[in-house]
């Protein structure tokens, strides 16, 4: 793709309302993975549910995304 038509499409990707841009970078994101694994997709799906259920709970310790980002940079040695 050119870098001409590229810079309109993502012009164009970035005027769509949040939800939307959150659904096309997923198909986009998941476009570059390799094949999936039936088995790895169920145990990932099993964990969300797991994890969401934590939630609704109130069982899960939750962090805000500066705690987090504060952690992994730790983590990383940034």
């Amino acid at each position: 793709m050119g870098t001409e038509a590229l810079t309109k499409l993502r012009s164009e990707a970035l005027g769509l309302p949040e939800a939307d841009r959150a659904e096309l970078a997923y198909a986009l994101v998941t476009s570059l993975d390799a094949p999936t694994d039936a088995d790895t997709t169920d145990a990932w799906n099993k964990e969300i549910l797991r994890r969401l259920g934590e939630i609704d709970a109130a069982t899960a310790k939750l962090i805000d995304r500066n705690e987090f980002r504060r952690r992994m940079q730790e983590r990383l040695g940034s």
